[in-house]
């Protein structure tokens, strides 16, 4: 059963040769010397502030300073059952005493350090928690790395350049080598032994780039590519290969406008008859960018005729699937 010490005048813990004034609840500012009569003490007048002079509670053994900044006393232990109020103490209660009075001292030293150093006060310190200690101060904490960027939509063919994306077809593929690397590429996952100048050939590619700035219009552009996208897919390549044995001729398909990604452009294709293999088809798609007036982009296609040459209307599919990404 626990015992509240009632008030009386007790062994002061900050100065063990004067006694302070315990009222029951905590330590008074009242002190005397010992073995005087047992009476409470006399209420302390008010002193009224004086202008443009703040006041600062006090606190025990450092006039002036917060009583936050130092350890509270201990109370005084509750006397024995039928014990006197201010007598002498139990040999636990001094020790008790003694105690408080030690760690009373010890904060009143790191207040002084502290107040030496800053005349701020001194934040309060944070209770121990059983929660992990976060790093800081001096360690070397590593940094987490960034998160990596997402993946582009594997169905896709992102022209970041242009701001637009196309749809992969079924059986194609974004290169990871190779390929035009001016240009935006997929191609067919399937390759085959080219029928003249060796090597392997594509059954099908499709590129995307900024056309050209000397053609104003999505119509010219598209005219006006169509020659350079087929010599460059059945003809002579960019390292100068003919892979097909040259253009023998060419008969032309379509030459029409045609809505691509909300804007209107212009298509035209070809179909080509190479000196070997079974030739193809070749389509020059451009249409206004809408990153900028004036910016057209130009999309080539080559589909391979004959046996693995992907069905021609992926080149309509891919067309109508072109989205812009802003």
């Amino acid at each position: 059963m626990s015992m509240t010490t009632p008030p009386g005048w007790y062994q002061d813990p900050s100065a063990p040769t004067q006694e302070r004034w315990w009222d029951g609840n905590a330590w008074s500012a009242h002190t005397r010397a010992p073995g005087q009569p047992q009476q409470p003490p006399a209420p302390a007048p008010q002193q009224a502030p004086q202008f443009g002079q703040p006041q600062q509670p006090q606190g025990y053994g450092y006039p002036g300073a917060a009583p936050q900044q130092y350890a509270t006393p201990q109370p005084p232990p509750a006397p024995p059952a039928g014990g006197g109020s201010g007598g002498g103490l139990s040999k636990s209660a001094l020790i008790a005493v003694v105690t408080a009075g030690v760690v009373l001292v010890a904060a009143i030293v790191t207040g002084v350090v502290v107040l030496g150093k800053d005349d701020d006060p001194a934040p309060p310190v944070a209770a121990p928690s059983s929660s992990p200690e976060v790093p800081g101060g001096g360690q070397n904490v590593p940094t987490p790395p960034p998160a990596s960027a997402p993946a582009g939509d594997a169905g896709t063919l992102p022209d970041q350049l242009n701001g637009i994306t196309l749809p992969i077809l079924d059986g194609w593929e974004r290169p990871e080598f190779g390929g035009d690397r001016e240009a935006a590429t997929m191609q067919t996952k399937e390759t085959y032994d080219c029928p003249a100048d060796g090597g392997f050939c594509h059954h099908g590619t499709v590129t995307s780039r900024t056309a050209p700035s000397d053609q104003t219009t999505p119509e010219a552009v598209a005219k006006a590519d169509i020659a350079k996208a087929t010599d460059l897919a059945y003809n002579k390549d960019s390292l100068g290969r003919q892979k097909y044995g040259g253009v023998k001729s060419h008969t032309e398909v379509k030459s029409e406008a045609v809505t691509v990604a909300g804007k209107q452009g212009y298509l035209v294709r070809w179909k080509v008859v190479t000196g070997k293999g079974a030739g193809g088809h070749v389509q020059s798609l451009a249409f206004p960018s809408s990153l900028g007036p004036g910016s057209i982009i130009l999309v080539r296609f080559n589909f391979d005729e004959g046996p693995g040459g992907p069905p021609l209307d992926g080149m309509d599919k891919i067309t109508q699937g072109i989205r812009n990404t802003t």
